[in-house]
């Protein structure tokens, strides 16, 4: 019933886009930038991001929002980032991620790998369908926000006097993060092998495997700078 409690308290519109904001930044985010973006009075977005916090939707912390520190830095403001439990309602009562888990654990102790990546392969190519492969990081970004994958742009710009980075495409969220991170090898590999096949292997982008704590273990990259980095 936690889950049904905390998923009833996104009812309200507000509230909703709040909650999406503040998922979506992928970092803290104060009650005055979250009431700007959503056009609501400042007391007003307090109110439902506590609201949130309550639920289990949110963490908080605070921080001096100015950056600095010491005499006339001001007091530390509340913060709030997404929270990292999951939250899953199915009516009646279905346990899905358990099913997965003893699934990976047979394939992983028969040593199923090989099996279970072309079949993610496939399944990835089904996903695309009659679709040309991607044909560049927006295309492909489009196509991984469908997915739950909540893609960002990283790297495109430099700093002052620096050169940019190649751009890559990381991604907060992982659709399999609960069983990723009990056999994270063969559902890495798995959820590389599905994008592979959804992106394309033949097109202007690749996936490859980076992982990075709290984020996705794939990454993606235009063809030529996956090119650059196997030199």
């Amino acid at each position: 019933m936690e889950d049904i409690d905390a998923i009833a308290v996104l009812q309200d519109p507000v509230r909703r886009r709040l909650y999406e904001y503040v998922a979506g930044q992928g970092r803290e985010v104060g009650r005055n930038e979250a009431a700007e973006a959503v056009g609501v009075a400042r007391t007003l977005a307090a109110h439902h991001l506590d609201r949130l916090a309550e639920a289990g939707l949110l963490e908080t912390g605070s921080r001096r929002l100015t950056g600095r520190s010491g005499p006339g830095a001001g007091r530390p403001a509340k913060v709030y980032t997404r929270a990292r439990a999951e939250r899953s309602v199915s009516l009646p009562a279905r346990d899905y991620r358990t099913a997965a888990e003893l699934l990976a654990e047979a394939a992983e102790e028969a040593g199923l790998d090989a099996g279970l990546y072309a079949a993610a392969r496939r399944r990835g190519e089904a996903l695309r369908g009659s679709a040309a492969p991607c044909g560049g990081l927006g295309e492909a970004m489009e196509a991984l926000a469908a997915r739950g994958y909540e893609p960002r742009l990283e790297g495109d710009e430099g700093a002052e006097g620096a050169a940019a980075d190649a751009p890559v495409v990381r991604m907060r969220n992982c659709p399999f993060h609960a069983v990723a991170e009990r056999f994270p090898p063969l559902v890495c590999g798995m959820n590389l092998a599905l994008l592979e096949g959804l992106l394309g292997a033949d097109g202007a982008v690749r996936a490859r495997i980076d992982p990075r704590p709290g984020e996705c273990c794939v990454v993606v990259e235009t063809a030529e700078n996956s090119k650059n980095n196997d030199r």
